[in-house]
């Protein structure tokens, strides 16, 4: 497995190279290591940055709490879920690329720079890369089953706007106000 999502980390390396972005030994990016994650996770994978440039960056204000949260960090440790190597190897690349962008200067959220470089690479390259993933339709393309217990879940969530139907585990049910659909930003109901 660790085989196989070294090779196709390196297939989207040569092919950011293609567009003239420079991922390896490059000053403003960091270095950046990627393997398996060790627990079974829901998520596709995740970029966790380590040691920060302290020189960039911005205070972001929450409520009446102000933190300071850095723009650029030296290095950057990906994981991709062992689930997503199932499905096909256009879909774990499109990951991988996802978890790639996180690893840009100021693109460590899903904000104006993640989507600058997604569209840039989406065009170039031909890739899908979105803010979220479709597990049921991303295993319906790779041709297999897809099941997802909803036992488990103590919470179920609808979106207004589009229907969407939302499980979790645990959830703030006096801040469903704060929160909204994350595939087309409509409010949500907890039933």
């Amino acid at each position: 497995m660790e085989e196989k999502l070294m090779k196709l980390y390196n297939e989207c390396i040569k092919e950011l190279q293609s567009i003239k972005i420079n991922v390896i030994n490059n000053e403003s990016i960091g270095e950046i290591d990627i393997k398996l994650a060790k627990r079974n996770s829901k998520r596709y994978g995740c970029c966790k940055q380590g040691d920060p440039d302290k020189k960039y960056y911005h205070i972001s204000k929450i409520g009446k709490r102000k933190t300071k949260q850095y723009d650029i960090f030296k290095k950057h440790h990906i994981e991709i879920s062992k689930w997503v190597l199932d499905l096909d190897n256009d879909i774990i690349k499109n990951t991988i690329m996802h978890e790639i962008i996180h690893c840009f200067p100021y693109c460590n959220n899903h904000g104006k720079e993640f989507k600058k470089y997604s569209s840039y690479i989406n065009e170039n390259l031909g890739y899908n890369i979105t803010r979220l993933g479709n597990k049921e339709e991303d295993f319906k393309k790779s041709n297999l089953e897809y099941k997802e217990s909803i036992n488990n879940y103590k919470y179920k969530i609808i979106c207004n706007k589009c229907g969407q139907i939302i499980y979790r585990q645990r959830f703030k049910e006096k801040s469903i106000s704060s929160y909204r659909c994350g595939k087309c930003g409509g409010t949500l109901k907890l039933i």
